[in-house]
């Protein structure tokens, strides 16, 4: 009996510590929260209420963050979540950039800053509402702005203003789209009495006719985040198009299950970046992520391959998953230069942890 009971503990050991078996949630943890500390003291991110958001850094944290609490088994949100979202809460009612960051006067800056700072505040603070069905006063203000500051007419008539510095991959003239792509996400995650609002209805008819338009032309990376947000918002992508993508981003990976840069492009050329040919830790860790939202289960071989891969690439030290800038090589030290390493492992760490109970992905 003695030895029944002690190989049963053990078995529910192995069971419990399975999914960090030969990767490690709290190394992840670590390091993304140690990169939060820094930016939170870096003085280009400071602004009104707390630091400013960033696609890389910011963004990501605040969307993979959750699954490494509920992996290890916190029971309150990290220090830096909580800053990040106090942040977006303190800016919630402007509605021009230089009432928070009064050095972006300038268009068609100022226009693109605004539009971004909207898109992350309806999102992330959807996303933190989104347990428990309901939205916060906000969140509601968030939305409310969100929805003014939707384009009307022009090329990016259902979308909004983004940043457009030619940095690769969130910052293009592409990028307006993956933007509109996260203002999907963000309206997913809201009630559905919400959703079912007349100027809510009407919103997303023109984001969905925007996608209609502009899905061709974009780089696979975008037309992945497409089909998570068509996931999160039924509807908003028909059923074979959603099919497609799946099936291009499949027939693009590696042998090895990895995917390089390259495979999610096409991209701008960027001479002065580092060359990107093969395996990626940021690429792999977006398409495993991205495909699993799309309906690709772990169990399919090339998404096992995909898993595989990254959980053989974190550093084991350190905890991150590697990944340098597609736009140029910065001095060592530099924030800017860890940005690619930032992004590939909250995806990685999505990715990983993509099949354990979520309310939210």
């Amino acid at each position: 009996m003695r030895i029944f009971l002690t190989l049963a503990v053990f078995a529910t050991l192995l069971a419990t510590c399975a999914i960090a078996a030969d990767w490690s949630p709290r190394l992840a943890a670590d390091y993304l929260d140690t990169r939060q500390k820094e930016w939170f003291a870096w003085g280009p991110a400071k602004s009104m209420g707390g630091p400013c958001m960033s696609c890389h850094t910011g963004l990501t944290y605040l969307i993979a963050r959750p699954s490494l609490r509920r992996v290890l088994g916190e029971g309150q949100p990290a220090e830096y979540e909580n800053g990040l979202l106090n942040a977006l809460r303190a800016r919630v009612d402007k509605t021009e950039a230089k009432e928070y960051a009064p050095g972006i006067t300038k268009e068609p800056m100022a226009s693109q800053a605004i539009g971004v700072e909207a898109i992350f505040a309806a999102l992330c603070l959807a996303r933190a509402d989104e347990a428990s069905g309901s939205m916060s006063p906000a969140t509601k203000q968030a939305f409310d702005r969100l929805w003014r500051l939707q384009q009307k007419s022009g090329p990016l008539q259902g979308a909004w203003p983004w940043y457009v510095f030619n940095s690769d991959p969130y910052e293009t003239p592409d990028s307006p789209f993956f933007g509109a792509t996260l203002a999907a996400l963000a309206v997913g995650s809201t009630p559905a009495s919400y959703r079912d609002q007349e100027q809510v209805k009407a919103g997303t008819a023109a984001l969905k006719a925007y996608f209609a338009a502009a899905s061709a032309a974009q780089p696979l990376h975008n037309r992945l985040m497409l089909l998570w947000a068509a996931r999160k918002l039924p509807g908003l992508l028909p059923k074979p198009a959603m099919k497609a993508i799946v099936e291009e981003a499949l027939k693009r990976q590696n042998a090895d299950g990895s995917w390089s840069t390259e495979a999610l492009g096409p991209w701008k050329e960027h001479p002065d970046a580092m060359p990107g040919a093969g395996a990626n830790s940021y690429a792999t860790a977006v398409a495993a992520y991205l495909l699993q939202t799309g309906g690709v289960p772990a169990s399919d071989r090339r998404m096992s391959a995909a898993l595989a891969w990254l959980r053989a690439h974190q550093d084991p030290q350190a905890g991150y998953w590697e990944s340098t800038s597609m736009n140029k090589v910065y001095p060592a030290g530099a924030m800017p230069g860890l940005f690619m390493r930032d992004a590939a492992t909250s995806f990685a760490v999505m990715a990983l942890t993509f099949h354990e109970p979520a309310t939210k992905r």
